[in-house]
C-alpha cells in the first residue's frame, strides 16, 4: 500500500503549488455545463463545386424504376454488337446540374462495338433530373450509371 501515500503526497504538493500562485497551474472549477468553444464557421463551399456525396442525391424523374424503363425504351442494340454477340455493361459518369440538367458525360468503362456510343447518346438525351441537395440548396453532383447490354433470343 505504498502507492496510496505517494499519490496523496503528489496531489497535496500540486494543490500547494497551485495555492502559492504558480502561473503554470490553474485550478478550474468543475461544472456540469458543456465547455463553450469559440469556433469560426467553416467557409461557404464553392457553389459550383461538383460533389460525389450529398445529403439528398439526385433522382431521375419517377425514381430508379423509371430510369431503367427509360433506358430499356431508348437503347437500340448496335448492329455490330448484335452480330459479334457482345454483351456487358458500359459505365458512364456525368454531372447532374443544379437545375437537373445533365453535363460532362464521359465513358468510364467501354465494351465497344457501338455500345459505348449508344449509351452516350441515350444518357445525353435524358430528361432533367431532380437535383441533389446539400443544406437545402441544389448542388452539382457527379453520378455514375451502368448501362447493361444483353442479347435476348
Amino acid at each position: 500500500m505504498r502507492i496510496a501515500p505517494t499519490a496523496l503526497m503528489l496531489v497535496a504538493s500540486l494543490a500547494t503549488m497551485a495555492q502559492e500562485g504558480d502561473p503554470d497551474i490553474r485550478l478550474v472549477p468543475a461544472t456540469d455545463e458543456p465547455a463553450m468553444i469559440d469556433a469560426a464557421q467553416p467557409p461557404e463551399p464553392d457553389s459550383n463545386q461538383v460533389r460525389t456525396v450529398v445529403e439528398e442525391m439526385p433522382q431521375f424523374p419517377g425514381g430508379m424504376a423509371a430510369l431503367a424503363e427509360y433506358l430499356r425504351q431508348h437503347i437500340r442494340y448496335p448492329e455490330e454488337a448484335r452480330e459479334m454477340k457482345v454483351s456487358g455493361k458500359v459505365f458512364l459518369g456525368f454531372v447532374v446540374e443544379k437545375d437537373g440538367g445533365i453535363s460532362e458525360v464521359v465513358l468510364l468503362r467501354r465494351i465497344g462495338h457501338g455500345c459505348d456510343e449508344e449509351a452516350l447518346r441515350v444518357v445525353k438525351a435524358m430528361p432533367a433530373w431532380k437535383p441533389g441537395q446539400q443544406g437545402g440548396k441544389p448542388v452539382r453532383v457527379r453520378y455514375t450509371l451502368p448501362v447493361r447490354f444483353n442479347l435476348t433470343d
